[in-house]
């Protein structure tokens, strides 16, 4: 721990070559020079941490990234609490090398940029597993932000009770996305995509989300639970309900987007406006192969809109 009184600092830097195990060891009270990385750890290109049963709470990294860890080589952490850092991105985690974190518990971490928990960027590769996001705060994608072709697939994880103060309560990417038995919930955003928001400005940006759960998530703008703009979307055994906001309470597919549901419920979400299971812009494409089970149904005020073989 750094002395509240003493200069700032960075607690531990790995640069190349170097291997650093944390064993039960709490790292706090970091704090970087403006503009540096890694408030209370940096890892440099051909770096390696494991971090097990330690917290890294606490953290500043003074209008920089990471405040509690900024990766750029490999970081793995287990069993682990990643909380109140703060940054200007990345106010949990900064990745732009290869990330896996397990069991671990992202809370109250906060940037002016995106990804208040997990920020992954710059073609990094993050791997989430059994781990909880809450109470995070960011620009956008308060749990997750991923951007610049970044890969991140969360498994068996939560995302609740996160807020952005634009778009992306819980999850804003701009990379490729893979969620599997996630629950996203009670997320908030003013903007849009109070849930997930999946945008491919640079291309090559995909998403799949499988056996999940996307609920009461309130945005007063579009997406409730879901935005994707310009991006492939495929849905697989879900459930997006009790969303909330102004256009496509459950699902906004927006700007040639093309949205594939299978086995999918939109049950019970809610638009001011208009859409409220789904609304699609007259230049995407939303399928829903209902054969598979899929129900667009219980909107309010209607179920779809621009969906063929959806009952309005």
């Amino acid at each position: 721990e750094r002395a509240a009184a003493a200069d700032p600092f960075r607690i531990l830097t790995v640069n190349t070559g170097g291997d650093l195990t944390l064993n039960k060891i709490k790292i706090t009270g970091g704090q970087t020079a403006p503009g540096a990385p890694g408030g209370g750890i940096l890892v440099n290109l051909g770096g390696e941490l494991t971090a097990k049963h330690s917290e890294i709470v606490r953290n500043i990294a003074t209008f920089g990234v990471g405040g509690g860890v900024a990766n750029r080589g490999t970081t793995t952490v287990k069993g682990s609490t990643v909380s109140r850092n703060t940054s200007r991105q990345g106010g949990g985690i900064f990745n732009t090398g290869r990330l896996t974190a397990g069991k671990v518990m992202f809370a109250d971490n906060g940037v002016t940029g995106f990804g208040g928990g997990i920020s992954s960027t710059s073609s990094g590769t993050a791997e989430v597993s059994d781990s909880t996001f809450t109470r995070n705060r960011a620009l956008g994608g308060a749990g997750i932000g991923d951007s610049s072709g970044a890969i991140t697939t969360v498994v068996g994880s939560t995302f609740t009770d996160n807020s952005a103060t634009a778009l992306g309560g819980g999850i804003f990417i701009d990379g490729q996305l893979t969620l599997r038995k996630v629950t996203i919930a009670n997320n908030t955003a003013p903007t849009q995509g109070a849930g997930v928001v999946i945008q491919n400005s640079m291309g090559g940006s995909s998403a799949v989300i499988e056996d999940s759960k996307i609920s009461n998530n309130t945005t007063a703008g579009g997406g409730g639970g879901i935005i994707n703009v310009f991006a492939p979307l495929v849905l697989r055994d879900t459930k997006i309900e009790g969303n909330q906001a102004d256009t496509g309470g459950g699902l906004l597919n927006l700007f040639n987007s093309t949205s594939t549901l299978f086995n999918t419920a939109v049950v019970k979400n809610i638009a001011v406006n208009d859409g409220g299971g789904i609304f699609n812009d007259p230049t995407g494409v939303v399928v829903l192969n209902s054969f598979t089970g899929t129900v667009v149904i219980k909107n309010r005020p209607n179920n779809c809109v621009n969906v063929p073989d959806c009952a309005g």
